[in-house]
């Protein structure tokens, strides 16, 4: 029996409806016969970021579960290559023993639905681009990324680095990919940039509640010459019903004495450098006389976990977006947002999650425009299931809608992959 018609047997696709390809091989051939039919197909791996965008109603579903594995680490070349699909805990796991890490600090979107962990796959990353804690000093998902292999729209197998891709001669193809929520291509195989871990890991923690100062703090930390690799601020609660109170519940520390609204600063390296910077910013940032707590390499480790795993907003039944601001906008937008939603400030006051109960085009709409004079843009994560769907999940304007959809007409020319996924129109 030919390949193709092993393809396209029951047994190997599951169903008629979902296409299980098990190598990149067999994706080319399956592109190619959606690619010939015009076929509109949604492109899956674990499904754990699949509530993320515009809901799809496609021809087919090309599930691509099956392409997992670790193809090749060397560890001492700061890299490993693995299939699409490979669960991102497995990467994590052979790096850890090898005292290294994803240096953009995967955001784990497992507990806004199910209270747990659920990391996804590498593609899943890669096709979101949502980085943690540490974006603001190392750089979001695509400045890790080396290389990819993948399908495009048309069936041909095309990879970055090197290889001269068509239609987009001169571009970085890694770039362009990361971020595109499967639009452009099916990925079969991605080339990571991996780092040492570093030696320990200290949080100093700044218990004031004052937007104002907030803000100078987080301007006088991207300037400061005590390196830092993460600065959040966690207001409390809105006092209204429709938002859980967890906070207290998550950041039980016992190093973290003082309750109420407070701004953390994580410093990681050896134990006499992290305690030398830690004096330092409390003379820099004249803190002697502010009410403190400092948090041991285990509570940091697990506080960070937590930050990162988003367990503020666990299994929350109100809308969730992602805004990001200029940091000089930081204020602008604490005062708007005031005690009227549940948020906290990450990325040195640049990026906002927030919680909106009663999401609805209205409300959003609103605060999506305030936010635009502002100069930053907004991604909706997470809406109501009671709702109706959210018209723009994501902020584009004319221009780069424009670019968009000429750079999805190079990579895929019949708009089979995710159709109006991101954007409607696309």
């Amino acid at each position: 029996m030919s390949t193709e018609v092993k393809i396209n047997s029951p047994i190997s696709q599951d169903s008629n409806y979902i296409l299980k390809p098990k190598n990149e091989e067999e994706v080319s051939l399956i592109v190619k016969d959606l690619y010939k039919k015009n076929l509109p197909t949604e492109i899956i791996g674990s499904s754990s970021k699949n509530f993320i965008g515009n809901k799809l109603q496609c021809a087919k579903i090309l599930n691509l579960s099956k392409l997992s594995g670790i193809i090749e680490y060397l560890p001492e070349e700061l890299y490993i290559k693995v299939k699409a699909c490979t669960p991102l805990v497995e990467i994590e796991e052979i790096l850890r023993k090898n005292n290294q890490q994803l240096a953009f600090e995967p955001i784990d979107f497992g507990y806004i639905s199910f209270s747990k962990s659920n990391k996804g796959t590498a593609a899943g990353y890669l096709s979101c681009n949502f980085a943690g804690s540490r974006r603001f000093k190392s750089g979001s998902v695509r400045d890790h990324v080396l290389g990819f292999r993948g399908v495009n729209g048309k069936g041909d197998i095309i990879k970055s680095g090197g290889t001269v891709v068509k239609n987009v001669t001169g571009y970085d193809l890694s770039k362009l990919i990361t971020g595109s929520f499967g639009t452009l291509i099916a990925l079969t195989e991605i080339t990571f940039k991996v780092l040492p871990k570093k030696d320990s890991s200290s949080t100093l923690v700044i218990h004031e509640k004052n937007k104002e100062k907030i803000a100078k703090l987080f301007d006088n930390l991207q300037s400061s010459s005590n390196e830092i690799s993460g600065s959040i601020f966690v207001p409390v609660e809105p006092n209204d019903k429709k938002y859980t109170k967890n906070r207290e519940k998550i950041f039980k520390f016992n190093d973290l004495k003082n309750e109420g609204s407070f701004l953390a600063i994580r410093m990681e390296g050896s134990k006499k450098s992290i305690d030398e910077r830690i004096r330092g910013l409390t003379d820099e940032l004249n803190l002697k006389d502010k009410t403190k707590s400092i948090l041991d390499v285990h509570q940091s480790l697990l506080f960070w976990e937590r930050i990162n795993n988003l367990e503020l907003f666990s299994e929350t039944l109100n809308g969730l977006v992602r805004v990001v601001v200029p940091p000089s906008r930081c204020i602008d937008l604490m005062k708007y947002l005031d005690q009227n939603y549940k948020y906290y400030i990450d990325w040195c006051g640049a990026l906002f999650w927030i919680e909106i109960s009663g999401m609805d085009e209205t409300k959003l709409l609103k605060i999506k425009d305030y936010i635009i004079t502002l100069g930053g843009y907004v991604t909706v994560i997470k809406n109501p299931k009671n709702l109706a769907p959210i018209k723009d999940i994501f902020t584009i304007d004319e221009t780069r809608l424009h670019i968009s959809k000429k750079i999805k007409e190079s990579f895929d020319p019949k708009g089979i992959f995710n159709p109006g996924k991101m954007y409607r129109s696309i």
